[in-house]
C-alpha cells in the first residue's frame, strides 16, 4: 500500500507513520452513540488536564514531540489549539460529520497527528517523505500551498494527498458519500509504534460504532 522514501528515513529516524484502511463504512452527519462518546470523552480530558493547566499539557511525551517538530518550521502545533478550545474554553470537538468527528475524537484523546481520506480517491501507490520545498498542492480549505523543505508528505500517484504542516489535500475528502476510508497518522521520533497503533485502533472503534457492517483492510506502521 505504501513506499517508504529515502529521504524520510533519513531525516526522521525514529519517526512512524500509521496507515488505517476501513471498507464498507457509511457517513451520517452525526451518530447519537458517538455523541454520548464524545460528551464522555470532553469530560475525560478536562478532568486529565484542566487543574494542571497548559503546561501540565505541554509536558505530555506525545506533545513534546510534536512541539519539537513544529518548532523547526517556527509553527504552533494545531492540535494543542483546538486541545485548549476544548479544556478551557469549554467548546465541543468539531463535528463536520460522524466519520471526521470519529477522527477528530480519537486524534485530540491521543494528541496524534491524523489525516482522513475516501480511499475510492487515492490513486496507489502511497509514498512517504520528507519534503523538497517544490511540491505543491491544494489544501482542504482550497489554498494553492507549496510544501516547506523538509515536511513529512504523503503521496499518491497524483500529487500530495497530505502533509504535517498544512494537513489533507481537497481532492480526496471524507464526505457524505464516502464508504471506503483511509487514515494517515504522523508520529514525530518519541512517540513509539505502540501508541500509533492504539490510536489506529481508537480511529476503528469509533468508526465501527457508525457502522458496525465496515471491515478493516489494513493497519500499518512504518517507521522512520
Amino acid at each position: 500500500m505504501i513506499e517508504i522514501d529515502e529521504t524520510f528515513h533519513k531525516g526522521y529516524p525514529g519517526a512512524v507513520i500509521g496507515i488505517l484502511t476501513m471498507r464498507g463504512a457509511r457517513n451520517p452527519p452525526r451518530h447519537e452513540g458517538l455523541d454520548r462518546l464524545r460528551e464522555n470523552l470532553e469530560i475525560d480530558l478536562r478532568a486529565r488536564f484542566g487543574a494542571g493547566g497548559k503546561e501540565a499539557l505541554k509536558a505530555e511525551p506525545v506533545m513534546a514531540a510534536y512541539e519539537a517538530y513544529y518548532r523547526r518550521f517556527k509553527k504552533t502545533y494545531h492540535v494543542a489549539l483546538q486541545l485548549d478550545s476544548v479544556i478551557w474554553k469549554g467548546r465541543q470537538i468539531p463535528s463536520v460529520s460522524a466519520l471526521v468527528q470519529a477522527m477528530f475524537m480519537a486524534e485530540l484523546s491521543n494528541m496524534l497527528l491524523t489525516a482522513g481520506h475516501d480511499l475510492a480517491r487515492i490513486a496507489p501507490p502511497l509514498r512517504v517523505s520528507a519534503a523538497n520545498g517544490r511540491e505543491v498542492y491544494t489544501t482542504l480549505s482550497g489554498e494553492e500551498r507549496t510544501l516547506k523543505e523538509g515536511d513529512m508528505a504523503i503521496s499518491d500517484a497524483q500529487g500530495v494527498i497530505s502533509c504535517v504542516l498544512h494537513g489533507p489535500d481537497k481532492r480526496s475528502p471524507i464526505t457524505a458519500e464516502t464508504r471506503d476510508l483511509l487514515f494517515t497518522v504522523y508520529a514525530p521520533a518519541g512517540i513509539g509504534e505502540q501508541r500509533v497503533r492504539s490510536h489506529l485502533e481508537d480511529i476503528e472503534r469509533f468508526v465501527l460504532v457508525i457502522a458496525p457492517e465496515a471491515s478493516t483492510d489494513t493497519i500499518e506502521l512504518h517507521a522512520g
